[in-house]
This record gives structure tokens, sequence and C-alpha cells, in this order.
């Protein structure tokens, strides 16, 4: 499958705008790809108890797998941070064991044609699963 890079970092970015970050300001968008090409947006939601705060990573992931949806080929993180925002070790384990080989694309909301690009396991090598 031929993987849209730019197209899936822009439905990140518009996925940005969901963004419930009353307290950090730190709006972060995130957009997967299915298999099937369907692509599911997430945004992250802050909590005043910081721990309850969730990543827009996850946020998709969730929203997919709750529709049923599956088979994950790529995911987009978009925020406005130089080089883009990395996605934090909960969002990393996540993604490993639910898209394991995606392909990841990371990008900077001033500049969303510059695009990194990672894989999930290369982002978490030896990941915790019961899937290897």
């Amino acid at each position: 499958m031929k993987i849209n890079s730019q197209k899936l970092v822009a439905a990140a970015a518009n996925a940005r705008d969901g963004s419930v970050s009353p307290y950090s300001k730190f709006k972060v968008g995130a957009a997967l790809l299915t298999k099937s090409g369907e692509i599911i947006g997430g945004a992250n939601v802050e909590s005043a108890s910081y721990g309850l705060t969730c990543c827009a990573e996850r946020i998709a992931l969730f929203k997919a797998l709750t529709d049923g949806k599956k088979d994950f080929v790529a995911v987009a993180v978009v925020a406005r941070w130089d080089n883009g925002p990395m996605p934090c070790g909960a969002c990393r384990q996540l993604l490993a064991e639910y898209a394991p080989k995606a392909k990841v694309f990371i990008a900077d909301s001033a500049d969303l044609k510059k695009i990194r690009t990672f894989t999930v396991r290369g982002l978490l090598p030896s990941a915790f699963t019961f899937n290897d």
C-alpha cells in the first residue's frame, strides 16, 4: 500500500484543532491510517490531575479500536514543536501492541512539509507484547 504521508500529516494537523489543552496550551493531533485507507484522527485531552491527561495518539488509537478498526499501517503526529513531537513511552507501547508494523510520521505544525519518518519498532525495539 502506498502511503501518502502528506495527506496523513494534514489529517493530524486538522485533528489538532480538537485539542483540549487548557493548562499547557500544547495542542497535539494524530491520525491513524488503516490498511483499507480509512483515517481516524485524535487530539490530546488534558486534566487538572495531569496523570489523567491522554495523548493524541492514544485518543486516535482508542477511537479506532472501539469502532472495530484494526490493521493500522501508519500514524502521523503533529504539534508546534521543532522537528515535531515524538510519541511518549505509553503511546509507543500501545502502538507496538496494536500497530507494530506501522510507519510513524512526525511534523511540526509550523512546517507540515518537513516530515520525519520512523517505524513503531524503531521507536520501541524489543517492546513488551504477547504477540511476539
